[in-house]
């Protein structure tokens, strides 16, 4: 099904065509205006220089083709203006609105449903083993899973890794105290592990008074034991095997609490095999040289803005760099699921080591030229006195803590609001599931590359552009569908049964009323806005557009009386329009990864 932003603009550029002019110049974008308008062409403006032509005359030939102009069988505009100096303004037509926008409740992709077809591998998460999920990790796994999610919307064939951290010095950091304990040999739970490697990993940094290192021989060790793990010392490697074993078991558990699912579970464990081969490849292609002891690789380029280091590939001692570790991975990727794009989610302050590890790719031709590498950098995630979010007490908050804290903020507000008839352990389901929504919608409405505050108060709040709204506004609908479902004998488990079983016995039909109109404006830019999100990689643009369309229901549903309408066929045509509505606002949170209750 053909956008809206296309229609649009062939018949504009076919308008330009049919007056002389070039079709190019017929270039269509919304109304920053919509009590004037609902679209806008400036290219009377561009073309009044080439054509030596007063703008406003340019505009009124192209006027001319537009007027009457019809798209899927009815007229497209129901008014075309001229504006000083030179503007052509399009108000679109009622009939062509309902058209569009039954044509979209036809489609069971809501007139979105792209086939690019790409194998696309999202890389987020970025945990590291032995250690718990804190709030630094929500931006990457938010941001990650969406993107993720909205590559497979547009038709790609999409997959996510979470790389885990899983063979760096935090590994000898653990491994080095439990043998100090003599315990190697035991089980362990994940929240000794996590007790272990602060205390370890504090051990090893504490300094005398001189700055020396206090415990120098406990903090080589550790080294020491990182290097013979990683060159698969069997004694170390069980330990490994064990640590690993129990925290992927919780990461998993944390990360479905999220809602964030990973198709690779995979870390820089895994590159570790591919690292000799690496390092060949280097040498032969006379990329590598030896600098202090260290093995690098230049990386600059006559372009740069700024003077890059060179990539170092391995330390003096032989040890491995996370850089190595990501070539490794691209290596590892290209021989068992080679994809045509790498996509990395990570903080924006790693911008310098992804730039180094894609250029040494490249100029190792580790993967084919075709194959796009990007890095998609995040902002921090702030408190309200605009620095990294931490506890009261300064320290890094879990984000099992957060998002408890979080569903508490809700279930209150639930508590104060009128009753729902939901039980006690249906009331605390659902916050889990508003929660959620307030967490991740308050960090994805937000530009990706930007710092944000996080406000707790703010996102879970049922008003404005939040998480909890959307789903207020889901639920709204819901409840009228279902209201009107049991008066008229169509009674369904859910709201998606209903629409499943009835919904195609309700028709869209044309209908001048306002609030109607402007709701149907709203719907039928879905598939343009997705596609900007998509191009842009930018999740925040949905949530702008959801949030626009709940506006547009909500101001609808206060303009009329839905369930109270007399006309039988028109309260039909309303209930067409709250399930579009309803089925657009779920597909887009879906993408945003998060869900809505049937009831609040």
């Amino acid at each position: 099904m053909e956008s809206v932003k296309k229609i649009l603009q062939g018949a504009v550029e076919l308008a330009f065509e049919s007056a002389g002019y070039e079709k190019e110049l017929g270039k269509v974008t919304i109304s920053n205006r919509p009590d004037l308008c609902d679209y806008q062409s400036n290219g009377a403006l561009i073309g009044a220089k080439k054509y030596q032509k007063n703008p406003i005359e340019l505009a009124e030939d192209v006027q001319k083709y537009l007027e009457g102009d019809k798209a899927l069988s009815v007229p497209l505009f129901s008014k075309v203006e001229v504006v000083k100096p030179g503007f052509l303004n399009m108000t679109l037509s009622p009939a062509f609105l309902a058209k569009y926008c039954s044509l979209m409740a036809e489609d069971e992709k809501n007139g979105l449903d792209p086939k690019e077809g790409k194998k696309v591998l999202v890389d987020y998460g970025g945990a590291n083993v032995a250690k718990p999920l804190h709030v630094g990790h929500l931006r990457s796994a938010s941001i990650g899973e969406a993107l993720k999610r909205l590559a497979i919307r547009m038709g790609n064939e999409a997959v996510g890794d979470v790389h885990l951290g899983d063979f760096g010095l935090q590994m000898g950091l653990i491994i080095g105290e439990l043998e100090e304990r003599g315990e190697l040999e035991k089980d362990f739970t994940i929240g000794e592990l996590e007790e272990i490697y602060p205390m370890a990993s504090a051990k090893a940094k504490e300094k005398n008074p001189d700055g020396s290192l206090k415990n120098e021989e406990y903090a080589n060790r550790a080294k020491d034991i990182t290097v013979r793990l990683q060159k698969g010392e069997e004694k170390y490697k069980k330990v490994w095997e064990k640590i690993m074993k129990v925290s992927i078991a919780d990461l998993k558990k944390n990360y479905d609490a999220l809602d964030v699912h990973f198709e690779i579970w995979k870390g820089e464990s895994d590159a570790e095999p591919y690292f000799p081969r690496l390092i060949e490849i280097l040498e032969e292609k006379g990329l590598s040289y030896r600098s202090n002891g260290a093995l690098v690789v230049d990386i600059a380029e006559p372009e740069d803005k700024k003077e890059l280091p060179p990539c170092m590939i391995l330390k003096s001692d032989g040890a491995s760099l996370y850089a190595t570790s990501d070539l490794g991975t691209i290596m590892d990727r290209e021989k068992l699921y080679p994809q045509n794009w790498y996509l990395y989610v990570a903080d924006s302050r790693q911008e310098l080591h992804y730039t180094s590890f894609f250029r040494v790719g490249r100029k190792a031709e580790l993967l084919p030229k075709e194959t796009k590498l990007t890095f998609m950098g995040f902002g921090t995630m702030n408190g309200k006195d605009g620095k990294p979010f931490k506890t009261r007490d300064g320290g890094v908050l879990r984000l099992e803590k957060l998002i408890d804290e979080i569903r508490d903020s809700v279930l209150s507000r639930m508590e104060e609001g009128k009753d729902t008839g939901l039980t006690s352990e249906e009331r605390q389901e659902t916050a889990k599931v508003i929660a959620l929504a307030a967490l991740k919608y308050g960090d994805l409405s937000n530009q990706i590359t930007k710092d944000y505050i996080f406000d707790l108060e703010k996102f879970s709040a049922f008003e404005g552009n939040t998480g909890p709204y959307i789903l207020y506004t889901i639920v709204r609908i819901a409840s009228i569908l279902r209201k009107y479902a049991e008066a008229n004998g169509e009674s369904s488990a859910d709201t998606a049964t209903w629409i499943k079983n009835y919904g195609k016995n309700y028709k869209i039909q044309s209908d001048e009323e306002p609030s109607l109109l402007a709701l149907q404006k709203q719907i039928i830019v879905f598939a343009d806005e997705m596609n900007d999100a998509w191009k842009e990689l930018a999740p925040h643009k949905i949530c702008g557009y959801i949030y626009a369309l709940a506006n547009s229901f909500n101001a609808f549903y206060h303009n009329v009386k839905i369930l109270g309408e007399e006309n039988k066929e028109k309260q039909k045509n309303y209930i067409a329009h709250l399930a579009l509505t309803w089925r657009i606002l779920t597909d887009a949170i879906h993408v945003l990864g998060f869900s809505a209750p049937e009831k609040m």
